[in-house]
């Protein structure tokens, strides 16, 4: 990062990124329930209300499907709209809207009508919220073409991603962990900061084992990082960012420098976007792989509410460190 940085925490580095382009673009819009009056449910769009007024920050019933596709279809006559779920989860309601419209409606225009949206939420694990809002929802979206799915770890990503997607002119769902909410960390203070779609970054250097990861579990990666150093084994954290442009270069390069790897993430088992990082590090850089490729996951099943049982089903820094331990030919 260049240029003067602000410490701020997480949600408001996200809304420094949607303040500023509803500044720099009077098309921009955010629409969802309590984000205006009573200041957003996680307290995102706080004071947003005041600043732009009511027809620019809406307040919406719970209608999911309503607003989604009001603002689906105000997207296709020029305005940017953002709009905001309580939770991913309760996207399900409008996967209608944005399968077979958002994402389609591009393809199925010949290019004629683009639909330049933004769809935001907190996504996977929170604290003991039960099962139906605790879905890791990124996998159902990035299985979609035509949509574009990003999920940011560190506050200055969560701005600077917020900005390209906000200009973005395609579809993106923005994938925020609730639990990262009061993270702090320091943001570039320049309106033109922007970070883009399909460039992974480095969280941590390493030469015996890469770790991929994204959201939540860059931290999870980076705390079994710091204990795996203290046994001698010198571990690479690669921070996505992307999922939908997925960065297959950053890969192939951070495999072929470590020649094992472990991907670690919020979602079930079964398929996903964890299983697709995994496809390509073994199409595109098999011949560099050293040992089998090792996943850690949310155990398959719906989340617990008893907090011991949620946090023995949320994968651990303890579990990474098994899984590199494997790949790595170390004792667990």
């Amino acid at each position: 990062m260049s240029g003067p940085t602000k410490s701020v925490r997480f949600r408001e580095a996200i809304r420094m990124g949607m303040v500023e382009e509803m500044e720099r673009d009077d098309r921009v819009y955010i629409v969802g329930e309590e984000v205006g009056h009573y200041q957003g449910a996680y307290k995102v769009t706080e004071g947003m209300l005041e600043k732009f007024g009511p027809k620019r920050v809406i307040d919406a019933p719970i209608t999911e499907s309503g607003f989604t596709g009001i603002s689906i279809g105000a997207a296709m006559v020029g305005l940017r709209p953002i709009v905001e779920y309580m939770t991913w989860n309760f996207s399900a309601v409008a996967f209608d809207q944005i399968l077979n419209n958002a994402a389609k409606m591009r393809q199925m225009s010949g290019g004629q009508l683009h639909v330049p949206i933004v769809f935001r939420a907190p996504n996977a694990s929170a604290k003991q919220v039960g099962s139906q809002h605790s879905h890791a929802m990124e996998h159902f979206y990035a299985h979609v073409p035509g949509l574009k799915v990003v999920a940011p770890a560190t506050c200055a990503d969560a701005k600077g991603l917020m900005k390209t997607a906000i200009r973005d002119d395609d579809p993106v769902l923005y994938m925020e962990s609730e639990t990262l909410y009061n993270l702090k960390g320091d943001v570039p203070e320049d309106p033109e900061f922007t970070v883009p779609f399909g460039k992974a970054s480095v969280a941590r250097q390493g030469g015996d084992v890469t770790i991929v990861s994204w959201s939540r579990m860059v931290h999870v990666s980076l705390q079994a990082a710091e204990e795996l150093a203290k046994e001698g084994l010198d571990v690479e954290v690669i921070d996505l960012r992307s999922l939908r442009p997925l960065d297959e270069e950053a890969l192939v390069a951070n495999v072929s420098k470590t020649h094992r790897a472990v991907v670690a993430y919020e979602g079930w088992p079964y398929g996903g976007v964890g299983a697709e990082v995994v496809d390509r590090i073994q199409r595109l850089a098999f011949d560099e792989l050293d040992a089998p490729i090792e996943r850690v996951t949310t155990l398959d099943y719906p989340m617990p509410y008893n907090a011991k049982l949620e946090q023995h089903v949320i994968p651990s820094a303890e579990r990474v460190i098994e899984a590199v331990k494997r790949v790595a030919y170390r004792s667990a």
